[in-house]
């Protein structure tokens, strides 16, 4: 009775290390994140931690059960074509995009891998999905505001800066939501007693002659519209901001953390947060088509009294109590 005892625990004991296997074997799911950013951007990585901690909650585990394919740079058409294309051939379970051109270039390259977008203007105005209820298709995401804040935005400024009378307009006229965020801008200049200006941003060279040229003038001042070039070109725009001496007001928090006088928005890395329970919910079975697309809930204000101070501005004390954040 012993030596049967002692086979028979000791083929229980063999079967252990099956079982364990057996029960750590999961689904090895891939996820192709398209990202307007450059891969050396520290917003880059602040967005890829957000996503991966925010799957992590949700039982996605990086190198585990899940497995995340990149390509950075995508700020234009010819860009986000190819890595689009690269992504798709990678058969990946769901891709993650940002930004417009991302987005469009995925829908081009494929019509059946299920597309979450984050960071992005007007997508039924871009033609991604049919409406913010109901997608349709294989896209559904999180914008980051409507068009109305890009007036918001001419206010702040003018509160700031009350001086100013010009404004230069930065924006990329190649995607639906430069041509909108400027449309909503003119139409507000009036009432605040500015003259505008558009300043395109698909040529940098381009870009800081338009602004130099600008600047000459006096009482001038810009507003940097959200785009994925304005993203991309972020270090050039606030550098010519403070080299011609120009105040201006940003679509996100990073630009006034990075020297930029004052932004307004919404947080963009917090969306890959919370992006990551669309992503959950696809890899688990749902469509997107049944995911309505959502919009921030927040917007918050972010003043850099550094940079007001070495542009001569003094701030309104109304202006700063309002601030979200305050960097001094």
């Amino acid at each position: 009775m012993k030596r049967r005892a002692f086979i028979a625990a000791l083929g229980g004991a063999a079967a252990w290390p099956l079982v364990a296997r057996g029960e750590q074997a999961e689904r090895m799911r891939r996820i192709g994140v398209l990202m307007n950013l450059t891969a050396d951007d520290l917003e880059a990585s602040a967005r890829f931690n957000a996503l991966a901690q925010g799957l992590q909650q949700l039982g996605w585990i990086v190198g585990r059960n899940v497995q995340i394919e990149h390509r950075y740079g995508a700020v234009d058409a010819d860009s986000s074509r190819r890595y689009a294309t690269e992504l798709v051939a990678l058969a990946p379970d769901l891709i993650l995009a940002v930004g417009i051109p991302a987005v469009v270039a995925l829908q081009q390259a494929t019509r059946t891998v299920p597309i979450v977008f984050v960071n992005t203007i007007d997508p039924v105005g871009a033609g991604l999905v049919d409406s913010l209820a109901q997608p349709g298709g294989q896209i559904t995401g999180f914008t980051i505001y409507e068009y109305e804040i890009s007036a918001k935005w001419l206010d702040l400024l003018k509160e700031i800066a009350p001086q100013l009378t010009r404004v230069a307009v930065l924006r990329d006229a190649a995607i639906p939501s430069g041509i909108g965020q400027w449309a909503i801008i003119q139409a507000a200049a009036r009432s605040f007693g500015v003259d505008v200006r558009p300043v395109g941003l698909r040529d940098t060279d381009e870009t800081d002659r338009a602004v130099a040229a600008f600047a000459r003038s006096s009482n001038g001042g810009m507003i940097v519209t959200g785009s994925s070039l304005t993203a991309a070109h972020r270090k050039l725009i606030i550098a010519l901001a403070a080299r011609h001496r120009l105040p201006a007001v940003y679509p996100a928090r990073y630009f006034a953390t990075s020297g930029g006088l004052l932004s307004y928005g919404p947080d963009l890395t917090d969306q890959f947060r919370v992006a990551a329970g669309y992503v959950d919910r696809i890899l688990k079975g749902e469509k997107p088509s049944d995911l309505p697309v959502q919009a921030p809930t927040k917007y918050e204000l972010v003043i850099n009294l550094k940079t007001a101070k070495a542009l001569g501005l003094d701030v309104p004390p109304s202006l700063v109590a309002r601030a979200d954040q305050v960097i001094e």
